[in-house]
């Protein structure tokens, strides 16, 4: 390869590089943007909910049973463990993963009421 093909070749694997870094610096600043968002307040999330509708699904799908089942006791001890559930939103979705793995079919509105319930009664997010 002569000199001159070796400076294109050169520069051109250059610029490749840079485009490289500058979509990776694009794509991390996305990232930070979008983790920089802050979660919905329980005021905003379980504005709308129902909250007799919500202590009605979980009387009707006997919610504290199967916690007492897996987790001893009266089945208190799954609300607020540890740092698991650390905002209304997270406590929403995990509401609708015990709607999914249950096979409750309930629907996001009456998931988002018990989600209220169980705010109001144990987590008290503001």
């Amino acid at each position: 390869m002569d000199e001159g093909n070796r400076s294109r070749s050169g520069r051109a694997s250059s610029r490749r590089r840079a485009v490289a870094l500058a979509a990776v610096a694009a794509v991390l600043a996305w990232a930070a943007a979008g983790t920089a968002q802050t979660p919905p307040r329980a005021a905003t999330l379980f504005a709308d909910a129902d909250l007799p509708l919500g202590e009605r699904l979980i009387r009707e799908h006997r919610c504290a049973e199967c916690h007492a089942r897996k987790f001893g006791g009266d089945g208190a001890s799954i609300y607020r463990p540890k740092g698991r559930i650390s905002t209304p939103g997270f406590l929403r979705g995990m509401v609708e993963q015990c709607n999914t793995e249950l096979n409750f079919g309930l629907f996001p509105e009456e998931v988002t009421s018990v989600a209220a319930v169980l705010n109001r009664d144990h987590y008290r997010f503001d």
